[in-house]
């Protein structure tokens, strides 16, 4: 396999892709912000290449992929700042471009999609995002595959939905796994009866390694859902299970969110993306199946158990 680069390589995902690639020995280039960060995450591999970058700079995007055959791009956005992710995004592709990287994989989200017009949300579903975040991170991927039919590069996408795995804190879930160890109650968004999907972000590096390793993989965009379907109030309930705790939930509703708001950025955009608690994107990923095939999916149980022992060794 030919030098790949992870860029934005120090958050959950990354970490997880990192680790796929360890695993088969591939070597790889992690890039980054701050230095100080990529050595704490990655310094002790000797596979791992780092380097810092600033990604609004197209002179500091060329030098980071230079000699770099494939990337994959999960830099990430404050939730107050989406209008800098297409930006970004046509940074990062002209640099490749000039740097003369081959394939660019973009790690996606669902907000593209808008609000569900089928039971199962497929690839093929109409893109009519109805949020200011969602039409952000659909001209996101329009850059992308734009260059990619303008033959400059390959391009691919993996669309997640919502995550959660050991020390993955900015996971919607998090709060749970923290009230069940301490005995707090779980600060929730509602509705929390609904249907809902998450991956468990180890799940994720070896299904990205698989992409940039197919031909068919390229030009596409790709839907992986996770562990299926279960209602926060389900997952909830299992991690308090598992923490030998009975739940305590304190949930909060769009009311709620909007006067939080006031006074909280994060609480305040939320509310744009409420939709996705009340009309959720359930994903249809049978496509990735069939090109794959054998997706690992860890169940909510497992992954829930692996959660709160990392936490419980962490805090411990």
């Amino acid at each position: 396999m030919n030098k790949i680069a992870l860029l934005g390589a120090a958050g959950a995902v990354g970490a997880s892709v990192a680790d796929a690639l360890r695993t088969e020995g591939a070597p790889y280039r992690v890039v980054g912000r701050s230095e100080a960060t990529l050595r704490r995450h990655f310094g002790n591999d000797p596979l791992a290449e780092i380097k810092t970058w600033d990604p609004s700079d197209d002179l500091s995007v060329r030098q980071a992929l230079a000699g770099v055959e494939s990337a994959v791009y999960l830099v990430g956005i404050n939730y107050w700042q989406f209008e800098l992710h297409p930006i970004l995004m046509r940074k990062a592709i002209n640099g490749a471009v000039a740097a003369g990287v081959r394939r660019m994989l973009l790690i996606g989200t669902v907000y593209p999609y808008g609000r569900p017009q089928t039971a199962a949300v497929a690839e093929d579903h109409p893109r009519y995002p109805h949020t200011f975040k969602g039409l952000m991170r659909k001209e996101q991927e329009d850059i992308l595959f734009a260059t990619h039919r303008a033959g400059k590069l390959e391009a691919c996408e993996l669309r997640l939905p919502d995550f959660y795995g050991p020390g993955v804190e900015k996971s919607f879930l998090w709060n749970a796994f923290v009230a069940a160890k301490t005995g707090k109650r779980a600060q929730l968004v509602g509705p929390i009866d609904t249907p809902h999907q998450f991956v468990f972000v180890p799940d994720v590096g070896p299904i990205v390694s698989r992409l940039l390793q197919t031909a068919a993989a390229w030009g596409h965009a790709w839907n992986f859902a996770g562990s299926g379907r279960a209602t926060q109030r389900e997952i909830v309930t299992k991690i308090f299970a598992v923490a030998g705790r009975p739940p305590r939930t304190l949930v909060a509703g769009k009311t709620t969110l909007r006067l939080m708001g006031l006074f909280n950025p994060l609480m305040r955009e939320m509310v744009e993306m409420h939709y996705l608690l009340t009309d959720p994107v359930l994903m249809d990923d049978s496509r990735l199946e069939k090109l794959l095939g054998g997706l690992k999916r860890t169940s909510y149980d497992e992954g829930i158990r692996l959660t709160v022992e990392a936490f419980e060794t962490k805090t411990d």
